[in-house]
């Protein structure tokens, strides 16, 4: 079992450079707005560390960290299979025993530690955990087991169903909850709770976090920042001197 086998992008190149794509507009469209301080005040990180989680989530994304093996089954490789408009890669792997489990690091691994620090920081402990489980079971609703991949969800869903669900929840600490909930909400949801449906799929490698879910689990920070530069609460009325 070699190590290089579990580096690959989670897309096909064409489909993983319309992600690089909106990372590259979010960042003019928050640098003509002057929005980046903003979003630093409402998201609670510096506005280059929101931008370094999504380049690191981009650059994460090629890494795999196998963690599990499943029994020995047949399993497809060097393939792109299609999904809802999307097209994943089948990793090319050789002497893999069957379905390899992996935490892709970056939509699991940078997600959660990031995911971690909005709830300590923000103390969104309640409000993140119901935001959370709401998106947890949409997502696992929606989850389609794909052969040769494992599973996956299409890919505006979980941006969508987070932006719903996070706004109505607290329209102050939209941005966090957004991050929060669109983060573990999918990795729980969709992959944690389905990973007894991988078997038989033929996927050489079902990442967590990777393939079928890294790029709604990408949108979902995109919206973050978004919503954390973009909203403005309603500045306080004061009262008119006498």
């Amino acid at each position: 079992m070699h190590l290089s086998q579990f580096h690959y992008l989670p897309l096909a190149p064409a489909f993983f450079s319309i992600l690089i794509a909106l990372f590259v507009g979010l960042l003019v469209i928050m640098v003509v707005l002057g929005a980046l301080r903003h979003a630093y005040l409402r998201l609670g990180v510096s506005p280059g560390t929101a931008m370094l989680l999504l380049l690191g989530s981009l650059i994460g994304s090629y890494f795999n960290i196998p963690i599990a093996v499943l029994p020995p089954e047949q399993v497809e490789s060097g393939k792109v299979i299609e999904f809802f408009g999307m097209e994943y890669i089948v990793p090319m792997v050789q002497d893999l025993p069957g379905t390899v489990i992996a935490i892709n690091v970056g939509g699991a691994v940078i997600p959660t530690i990031m995911s971690i620090y909005l709830l300590a920081s923000r103390r969104l402990w309640v409000s993140g955990a119901i935001a959370t489980a709401i998106v947890a079971l949409v997502l696992h609703w929606l989850a389609t087991p794909v052969s040769g991949v494992g599973i996956a969800v299409p890919v505006f869903i979980p941006a969508i169903v987070t932006a719903v669900v996070s706004l109505m929840l607290s329209r102050r600490d939209a941005a966090p909850l957004a991050y929060i909930s669109g983060s573990m909400g999918t990795l729980i949801g969709a992959d944690l709770t389905n990973l007894d449906k991988v078997a038989g799929l033929g996927a050489p490698v079902a990442s967590i976090g990777g393939a079928g879910t890294f790029d709604g689990i990408f949108l979902t920070g995109i919206l973050a920042v978004l919503l954390a530069g973009l909203y403005r609460p309603a500045r306080p009325v004061t009262q008119p001197l006498a």
